[in-house]
């Protein structure tokens, strides 16, 4: 699925998913990508260190907030 996507896709998934306020339920809603897609996604856009720096951010946003991502 990830893909087909354009390059202006992949830059408004990557935006979406580095914000604190978008799930990625909102992402696979807009897109259709599931969380590990967006994850795989982050994973071949980013930075080894910024790719890191970012699943940690989701994960302790994610231990704090039910519904976080």
């Amino acid at each position: 699925m990830t893909d087909t996507l354009t390059q202006a896709d992949r830059s408004a998934i990557i935006e979406m998913a580095l914000s604190d306020h978008v799930s990625f339920a909102d992402i696979e809603t807009e897109f259709g990508l599931s969380e590990k897609q967006v994850k795989d996604l982050m994973r071949t856009s980013l930075k080894r260190s910024s790719y890191t720096a970012w699943r940690k951010r989701v994960r302790q946003f994610s231990d704090r907030r039910e519904h976080y991502k």
